[in-house]
C-alpha cells in the first residue's frame, strides 16, 4: 500500500519507556514525508510527461504509416510513369521503323520506276539512233542517185551538145 506525505505526517508513535527522541523522530519524519511530497510530484511530473510521450509516439506512429503509404503510393506511381514511358517509347520507335519502312520501300519503287524509265529512254534512243542511221541512209542514197541522175543528164546534155555541133 503506498504510503502519502500526509500518512508520514500523520503518523504517531508508542511511546515507550526508553523510546525515541521525539524531537528526532519528529524531524525524520518531516524530511520523509518532505522526500515522499517530492518523489510523489516527480512520479506526477513523469506520469504526465509518459502520457505526454505516449501520444507524441502513437501521432509519429500514425505519421509514420501515412508516409510509408505515400512512399509506397508513390513508389507505385514512379513504376507506372516508367512503365507507360517504356511503352510510349517502344511505340515511337515501332512506328519510326514503320516509317523508315515504308520510305525505304517508297525509295526503292521510285528507283525501280526510274530504271525502268532509263531502260525505256535508252530504247528510245536506240530507236531514235536506228531511225536517224535509216533517215541519213535513205537520204544519202537519194543524193547519191540525184548525183548520178545530175551526171546522167550532164553526159545527156554533153551528147546533145556534140550532136548539136556535130550537125551544124
Amino acid at each position: 500500500m503506498p504510503i502519502s506525505k500526509v500518512d508520514v505526517l500523520h503518523a504517531r508513535f508508542k511511546k515507550g519507556l526508553f523510546g525515541y527522541n521525539r524531537q528526532e523522530v519528529d524531524m525524520f519524519l518531516q524530511e520523509v514525508a518532505e522526500r515522499i511530497g517530492e518523489l510523489a510530484e516527480e512520479r506526477k511530473a513523469l506520469e504526465t510527461k509518459v502520457d505526454e510521450l505516449s501520444k507524441n509516439v502513437s501521432e509519429y506512429k500514425s505519421r509514420e504509416g501515412v508516409l510509408q503509404n505515400t512512399l509506397v503510393t508513390t513508389q507505385k506511381m514512379v513504376d507506372d510513369v516508367k512503365a507507360n514511358a517504356h511503352k510510349q517509347a517502344k511505340v515511337i520507335v515501332e512506328e519510326a521503323q514503320n516509317k523508315a519502312e515504308g520510305i525505304i520501300n517508297q525509295a526503292h519503287k521510285r528507283l525501280a520506276e526510274l530504271h525502268e524509265d532509263i531502260a525505256e529512254l535508252k530504247r528510245q534512243r536506240t530507236q531514235f539512233e536506228i531511225n536517224l542511221n535509216s533517215l541519213l541512209d535513205s537520204h544519202k542514197k537519194l543524193l547519191e542517185q540525184t548525183g548520178r541522175d545530175d551526171q546522167e543528164v550532164d553526159e545527156a546534155e554533153n551528147k546533145l551538145k556534140f550532136l548539136t555541133r556535130a550537125q551544124s
